[in-house]
């Protein structure tokens, strides 16, 4: 045997003999792939360019996006879809703070979300030395999430991830930031040793039973009241104990109002459905059961004329949160524990000697909603051109009813406010709509994951105001290749497009876009299908072609530009001056 043999062999058996090692990109990977996150929504970017291409590499779908709000917003709706937090990542700085609007969103509407930012050096950082895109993104994120973590050593990912995702899902949903320095991605650790440090999370949100004492005070409310009714908000949704809520309603007879994004978790034609008498059940009833729903803005906190007489409420309320209860009215009948829990509870202690509520009550009930919709009917059948609000979101009804498995994302101010009331669902979680804060701009993002995550079509009825805040994201849907069909309700501004210059100078009013844009043209510029529409008739027709085609669409609707009132049904909110007057809207 040759020297050189010898020495070949020798380096090979040293070689053989070297450790494998992993390094912090590759742990990152690991956790997520451990604790079954399988989509990331992202923009890509310094320091994370490398990470994502490794992701995508090792079978995580990677979802890159124009802007991190709507990278964030879509990792967030994907949460409330799945029940598993959505993971966002963005680069440091400037990215971090695009993604955290999303994150506090997330947050206030009890989404499971995780943020995951590059960073800069703690060491610069700290002292403040002018790093590169140089922020401390842990304190900034801190107030507006659940919790906030920042990992500084390799071996530390595992257990990282494994608590950002614990409290993301843990009791209320909400939003976590993970915060990640740039230098730790290249840290670099035995493999075996960075195997053994990953953590599977286990039971993450457990069930929370509700006391057998809690239970039967309820119960006992309940069983004294003459106009009873059940509000279901999104966080019955969420829980997906979609069949005991359905139990608990049909077997106590009482009616059910839907909030918007519980809307489908039983049909909106359901016989004890009463969104079509929403005044009048929110006015009248006696005894109010909250299932998953907060007495916050949208329910007009509790009191007030929306409630009726003063005092003439009593309130049951389900939450996983105590600290919901009492926030703004007393709450006689507490239940604290998860949704599914709870319902069970109270639909077990019905099971002997239930009297369902008077028949002056429910009847009462439905023929206020029978007359409603009898009332609305004719708006809804409008072939008016151009059209209004009402003619073209009955066209859009008519599309959801025969497809019911689609998916709707919604947002604007008329569009969302009156699409609420007109479309029908007809199956649980496929509203999809600006939530809690009323925020526009959700609409692209929670179309994507919508697609994404459920593999149905989508439709998006978008407001022109609304679509502004994430319009360019059409480029990504058509990138991937998405089932979305957009609908642009275009009526030339901000809930009216006449609105004027008061000084008669040159430019427009800051309420009025370019007159007869055409947003399709936007679509087709990136390679999907764009229709122009005038008439409800050729609406039904585009948008039913869309969706059956799963081909990226949208569908400019030509809204008559006087249609719509300022800030549609919630106008309240609105201040206005008590010494200088506007032009009427």
């Amino acid at each position: 045997m040759s020297a050189v043999t010898v020495l070949n062999n020798q380096a090979t058996a040293a070689t053989d003999a070297e450790p494998a090692l992993t390094d912090g990109f590759q742990l990152v990977i690991d956790a997520l792939k451990l604790n079954g996150i399988e989509n990331l929504y992202v923009v890509p970017g310094i320091p994370i360019s490398d990470l994502l291409r490794m992701a995508q590499g090792e079978g995580l779908r990677v979802i890159s996006f124009r802007h991190e709000q709507n990278a964030g917003n879509a990792a967030a709706i994907a949460g409330f879809l799945t029940k598993k937090p959505g993971v966002c990542m963005t680069v440091s700085a400037p990215g971090f703070l695009n993604g955290l609007t999303a994150l506090a969103n997330a947050t206030t509407n009890c989404f499971p979300m995780i943020l995951i930012s590059g960073s800069s050096e703690r060491e610069i950082v700290d002292l403040q030395q002018g790093d590169y895109e140089e922020m401390d993104q842990l304190a900034i994120a801190k107030p507006l999430c659940k919790a906030a973590f920042r990992v500084l050593h390799a071996q530390d990912i595992g257990i990282a991830v494994a608590r950002a995702i614990r409290a993301a899902v843990s009791g209320r949903p909400g939003g976590v930031y993970l915060d990640l320095p740039a230098k730790l991605f290249s840290q670099v650790m035995d493999a075996a040793e960075g195997a053994r440090s990953l953590v599977k999370v286990v039971d993450a949100a457990p069930a929370q039973l509700p006391s057998p004492d809690s239970v039967a005070r309820a119960l006992e409310v309940l069983k004294g009241a003459k106009r009873p009714l059940i509000i279901l908000g999104k966080g019955a949704a969420y829980a997906q104990a979609d069949e005991a809520v359905r139990e608990l309603v049909e077997k106590s007879g009482i009616p059910f109002l839907p909030m918007s994004m519980a809307k489908g978790l039983l049909p909106d034609t359901h016989p004890q459905s009463a969104g079509a008498a929403r005044s009048m059940v929110l006015k009248d009833a006696d005894v109010v059961v909250l299932v998953g729903a907060r007495l916050n803005w949208l329910l007009s906190h509790g009191k007030g004329k929306t409630w009726g007489e003063p005092g003439s409420k009593t309130f049951i309320q389900i939450d996983i949160e105590p600290r919901e209860m009492d926030s703004n009215v007393a709450i006689v009948a507490p239940l604290v524990g998860d949704i599914g829990s709870c319902v069970s509870a109270l639909t077990a202690g019905m099971a002997k000697g239930w009297t369902p509520p008077p028949a002056e009550w429910t009847g009462a009930v439905s023929a206020r909603k029978e007359a409603n919709i009898a009332k609305m009917a004719p708006k809804l059948m409008s072939n008016a051109s151009p059209m209004n609000f009402h003619g073209a979101l009955g066209a859009l009804r008519r599309v959801v009813q025969e497809r019911p498995d689609a998916l709707l994302v919604n947002e604007g101010a008329n569009t969302l406010d009156l699409a609420r009331g007109i479309i029908d669902m007809h199956q649980p979680r496929k509203r999809l709509d600006v939530g809690t804060w009323g925020v526009m701009g959700i609409g692209m993002g929670f179309a994507v994951a919508a697609a994404v995550e459920s593999g149905k079509p989508v439709l998006a009825v978008e407001g022109d105001s609304a679509f502004g805040f994430s319009g360019m994201e059409v480029e990504t849907i058509c990138r991937y290749n998405l089932p979305v069909c957009i609908v642009v309700f275009n009526n030339n501004g901000i809930y009216k497009g006449t609105d004027v210059n008061p000084t008669g100078g040159s430019d427009p009013s800051p309420m009025v876009f370019v007159p007869d844009s055409r947003y399709d043209k936007m679509m087709e510029a990136f390679g999907g299908a764009g229709v122009n529409v005038t008439t409800p008739d050729e609406l039904y027709r585009a948008v039913s072609a869309a969706m059956d085609s799963g081909r990226p669409t949208l569908i400019n609707a030509v809204i008559d530009p006087n249609a719509g009132s300022e800030s549609g049904n919630i106008g309240s909110l609105n201040p206005t001056s008590a010494v200088r007057k506007g032009p009427k809207t």
